[in-house]
């Protein structure tokens, strides 16, 4: 039976180092090591270009090589005749490289050797298997493709954007054994991506921020592709992406506000999956573990298509998150507040709230956040609806892509954690209250 590339993708992680036979002109052979050799599909590989050597200058004169991969788990070991087409520096398939070669880098202490230079694309003309002893392959973690149906129709019974993010984190823990997860939406800017729902964490990190192009999740945004590390690698580490992040928008004097990405100290296994619709990036689903070789192929096209959902019904959710009823709710008579008054500080500079001293939220979530206490401060109202929201130009929702929805969620998650006589409930399709449990006076700084 003729063996494919999708057979064979576990011996593509670049676990073991895959050795690779390429000839000059003249018919002088030569074999080297190559580091990582990546699927691309069913008829291609990547092999990582990291230094200009005699292999490089073979198969640019002679494009023909054979490389030969071995299955990390069983000892497998298959043969493919390749014939080199082309060379990346930059893009998806680059930056995914890229990103998988600095968690082996970082494995097998060479992290300041591994550089890559590019992904040369080879196509795959046949495999063959290497005869001699195997192990035999232990038992299957779980049934992915079982996993995706179920997970697939709990998501279609969810009604609101709430619903659907808690679904989503619910059923990678229970279905897929992945008990560290998180969803970041993209702001309206496009500049950055905002975490509006996590699982798994001490804390919940709701309204964190990270900038596209920092770390696995900026960057997975950024190329609009998958990236997956098998090793704990400090190039694409929380710490150094909020560093980056900061130091890229000029923040360093506000740290203040900086809310602590959730994350595991000890990753060792990251992944991430853009969450598109209509060819638009809406945000990234991000998972982790603390075990080395935690996420495979398999599991990546599972998180993909768990991605691929939740676009889909964000882009749904997302047309109908407003009351088919478009008349104003009447103006409720707000109860006293009772208890000692706080000073909500609201700093028009990026609309970032304070109460008392302790930071509450900034931007587009903070400027809905003063709307409504200027509203019940004015007119003791209580009732809002999301279309108002979205009307209003002092809010400055910058368009349909920025999902005011998700603001809302955020808000009110934000509320729950930092703020107990203040929140907001869902009263209706496209609705919310209001609750005030204590007096509270809203000033405005410069």
């Amino acid at each position: 039976m003729r063996i494919t590339l999708d057979v064979i993708r576990e011996c593509l992680e670049g676990t073991i180092p895959a050795g690779i036979a390429t000839c000059s002109l003249d018919g002088t052979p030569n074999i080297s090591i190559v580091s990582h050799v990546h699927f691309v599909d069913s008829t291609h590989v990547a092999l990582s270009f990291q230094f200009f050597n005699k292999t490089r200058e073979n198969v640019l004169a002679n494009p023909h090589a054979v490389v030969q991969v071995i299955h990390p788990v069983t000892g497998a070991r298959y043969s493919m005749d390749l014939e080199y087409l082309h060379t990346e520096t930059q893009g998806p398939l680059f930056e995914s490289m890229k990103a998988k070669l600095a968690g082996i880098a970082s494995h097998t202490g060479m992290s300041g050797v591994f550089r890559l230079q590019g992904s040369d694309i080879y196509c795959v003309r046949s495999i063959e298997k290497v005869p001699g002893q195997e192990l035999p392959l232990p038992p299957v973690r779980r049934n992915l493709l079982s996993a995706l149906r179920v997970c697939a129709e709990r998501l279609t019974q969810c009604n609101d954007l709430a619903k659907l993010l808690d679904g989503a984190l619910t059923c990678l823990r229970d279905l897929f054994d992945i008990h560290h997860a998180m969803v970041l939406m993209l702001d309206g800017s496009g500049q950055r991506l905002y975490t509006v729902a996590s699982r798994g964490y001490e804390q919940s990190g709701v309204g964190s921020e990270i900038a596209i192009g920092c770390g696995v999740i900026g960057v997975a945004a950024e190329q609009r592709t998958p990236i997956r590390i098998m090793h704990m690698t400090a190039d694409y580490s929380y710490g150094r992406a909020i560093r980056e992040s900061v130091e890229r928008e000029g923040l360093g004097g506000r740290l203040e506000t900086a809310i602590p990405l959730p994350g595991l100290p000890d990753s060792r296994s990251q992944m991430a999956a853009p969450i598109l619709a209509g060819g638009r990036l809406l945000g990234i689903l991000y998972v982790e573990s603390p075990e080395d070789k935690r996420f495979w192929y398999d599991d990546e096209d599972a998180l993909v298509a768990v991605a691929a959902q939740l676009g889909m019904a964000i882009n749904t959710l997302a047309q109908f998150s407003e009351s088919p009823d478009e008349t104003p709710p009447a103006a409720g008579q707000a109860m006293p507040a009772a208890g000692a008054p706080v000073v909500v500080r609201h700093y028009a500079a990026d609309d970032s709230v304070f109460i008392d001293d302790d930071y509450l939220i900034k931007g587009v979530a903070g400027a809905i956040f003063c709307k409504l206490l200027r509203d019940y401060t004015d007119g003791q109202r209580t009732e809002f609806t999301n279309r108002e929201l979205r009307l209003d130009p002092s809010i400055g929702l910058p368009d349909l892509s920025d999902n005011l929805e998700a603001r809302l969620i955020l808000l009110e998650r934000r509320l729950s954690e930092r703020c107990a006589f203040l929140r907001i409930d869902k009263t209706g399709r496209g609705r919310f209250r209001l609750n005030v449990g204590r007096p509270f006076r809203l000033v405005d700084v410069g």
